[in-house]
């Protein structure tokens, strides 16, 4: 029996991929993560505000006191071509690299054109075998249209994909009024993999205060089912691989979504809750189901599933929608 799946132009050892988050940040941990059978780690995030924050804090030291000098500042460069970035991450893709064997994904969290598109180089150049654009955006503008808001993603892309010449994913919401034609727009741009879905911050409201607070919630199997809606419905669909994140807890949860039509499931929430040796557990329970239903091989069951080959493909669509309401049995009291 074989793990190997195939993401981004790489060949992993297993479809089990750590996920952005702060386990990330220390080369123990991702030797760990290796150990205990990860394919991939995906870094954490960097984010635009910090290369943005950073480029302005040495630009600030460097011209500090320069005006009193009529030829000083002739000799600095302005901050739209200063491209200075945290040189801690690049550091850490550098220590990674030279760690593990397995591909170290670089990450980055933005919104706009900024200088976070030229980063992604930089990462190229520490030795990323790839890059995660996660981008996070709510629009707010009520002047801004859908296709709009589309056509941000896509100039994103664009960017960075004339910047690197390593596999860039896109990390996607699901909030899109038709995420199949998003998919296929990313996809002729030359997104190389999607990764589904992003799971949005959301606030709270401290009431004593009433004042608003961050409020993380880590995921449950239960959030599989968008991912696995989507990656059902777009499998084949689209030449672009595809990931699945958010809810993959335990083997049956990658099984599904294996079957839906995903190249790799990714695992952060359950890592933070059970620990990296949970990766293990993950395994051998993947390894146990596909040695109880016959299959040889994670190529051979993926999309096995999907909406292409589901013996009812409706399931997917509205259909199901309404039998599920039709048939939901309530408790009775």
């Amino acid at each position: 029996m074989t793990l190997t799946t195939t993401y981004l132009d790489m060949t992993l050892r297993s479809p089990l991929v750590a996920s952005a988050s702060p386990l990330s940040e220390n080369v123990g941990n991702i030797r760990q993560m290796e150990d205990a059978g990860a394919g991939a780690v995906v870094l954490f995030s960097l984010f635009e505000e910090q290369i943005r924050q950073e480029r302005e804090a040495l630009y600030h030291h460097l011209t500090f006191g320069t005006d009193t000098f009529a030829e000083a500042l002739t000799h600095l460069p302005e901050p739209d071509t200063f491209h200075a970035g945290p040189d801690q991450y690049l550091e850490l893709i550098q220590k990674a690299k030279a760690a593990v064997d397995m591909p170290v994904i670089a990450s980055l969290n933005g919104s706009t054109l900024g200088g976070w598109t030229q980063f992604a180089r930089k990462m190229q150049d520490a030795g990323a075998d790839a890059l995660e654009l996660n981008v996070y955006y709510i629009p707010t503008d009520a002047r801004l249209s859908g296709q709009q808001i589309e056509q941000t993603y896509i100039d994103i892309l664009n960017a960075v994909k004339q910047s690197v010449t390593i596999p860039v994913a896109m990390k996607l919401s699901p909030y899109f009024s038709n995420m199949a034609a998003m998919a296929q727009q990313l996809d002729a741009a030359g997104v190389d993999a999607l990764v589904l879905f992003n799971r949005f911050y959301q606030p709270d409201i401290e009431l004593e205060t009433l004042a608003v607070k961050p409020n993380v919630i880590l995921s449950t199997s239960h959030d599989t089912r968008l991912p696995l809606t989507w990656i059902g419905i777009l499998y084949k669909r689209i030449e672009a691989d595809l990931a699945a994140t958010s809810g993959v807890h335990s083997g049956e949860d990658a099984v599904k979504l294996l079957l839906a039509g995903a190249n790799v499931t990714m695992m952060t929430s359950a890592l933070l809750k059970h620990g990296i040796k949970h990766l293990s557990v993950v395994e051998q329970q993947l390894r146990a189901w596909m040695e109880k239903n016959e299959y040889e091989s994670v190529a051979q069951l993926r999309g096995s599933v999907s909406q292409l080959h589901a013996e009812d493909p409706t399931a997917f669509e509205r259909a199901q929608y309404m039998r599920a309401l039709t048939t939901y049995q309530p408790n009775r009291v």
